[in-house]
């Protein structure tokens, strides 16, 4: 077997798994058995994670305030609490600090690719197609959607 066919037979076993935030929550909601706990859960994270994502640079004093809100929540180390960022994770079997960093590594790429529109503008004035890769969220340039 040549190199190419292996590459091609195997992409699919060896690709990391890709997963749009959409793609998971309806995952949770379509599962029968979970209890109302865990689907309020799954609620208060997709709220936040949302929040967190759509108004990261938002300019409006509204906005600013839910993105602070929801990155607090996410960034607290309270176990106490039963609706702690850290609990709802658990609760949801998911890596609580994998998520935090890659939260963080989304927003300070999101942040540094705004900081810098020289690097997006090509010549002639015009938005380069790679300067609009780089506003797209990582999860949705990942999965091609």
């Amino acid at each position: 077997m040549t190199e190419s066919n292996l590459d091609e037979r195997f992409t699919g076993v060896l690709a990391p798994d890709t997963m749009l935030p959409t793609q998971f929550f309806a995952a949770w909601r379509g599962a029968a058995q979970v209890s109302g706990e865990r689907r309020l859960m799954v609620a208060v994270l997709e709220d936040a994670l949302h929040c967190y994502q759509k108004y990261v640079d938002s300019e409006d004093p509204r906005h600013r305030q839910l993105f602070a809100e929801a990155e607090e929540w996410i960034d607290a180390d309270e176990p106490t609490w039963f609706f702690s960022f850290q609990n709802v994770c658990h609760t949801l079997d998911l890596n609580t600090d994998y998520v935090r960093e890659g939260l963080h590594k989304w927003r300070d790429a999101r942040r540094a690719a705004a900081a810098s529109p020289a690097r997006a503008t090509s010549l002639s004035g015009r938005r380069s197609p790679a300067a609009d890769d780089e506003q797209e969220p990582p999860l949705r340039r990942a999965s091609g959607a």
